[in-house]
């Protein structure tokens, strides 16, 4: 088999993983996502929070370096859309966090219905659904 047709069966086996297929999901979720956290920060959360600390609108907010000319824009240091950034960012890791708290949960309830028990008699582990021990014969139920 030549080089290129391994390589070719490789990035086949690679690209039909189901990894590879959760993580493209993953990113155009994510993608719609941060549209949603983008207009939630941009339209309710950053009016009203330039209203309680006087009206500003963090956006507009920047230095001027160089002021503009008839020939050139002015040069600006941005610092209120990095301002803006840093939020969105902060709103995303703990909306981020939170759906990981739910998940995981949710998923510990899970575990814990299918665990093994303890037998009040004997002490061993025996499955969940036991009504006797089958190690004492103690009556479970």
């Amino acid at each position: 088999m030549s080089v290129m047709k391994k390589f070719i069966n490789d990035f086949k086996s690679f690209i039909n993983r189901g990894n590879v297929l959760d993580m493209g999901v993953g990113i155009i979720i994510g993608s719609a996502f941060t549209k949603i956290v983008n207009t939630l920060v941009t339209n309710i959360l950053m009016p009203p929070l330039g209203v309680i600390i006087g009206g500003v609108d963090f956006s507009q907010l920047k230095i001027v370096i160089k002021k503009a000319t008839k020939s050139s824009d002015a040069v600006t240091l941005d610092y209120g859309l990095f301002i803006n950034s840093l939020i969105d960012f902060l709103i995303i890791a703990l909306s981020v966090f939170l759906l990981i708290k739910i998940i995981s949960k949710l998923q510990h309830k899970e575990e814990d219905s299918t665990k093994n028990k303890e037998c009040p008699y004997c002490t061993l582990i025996i499955s969940r659904k036991a009504t006797k021990c089958p190690h004492c014969t103690g009556d479970l139920s």
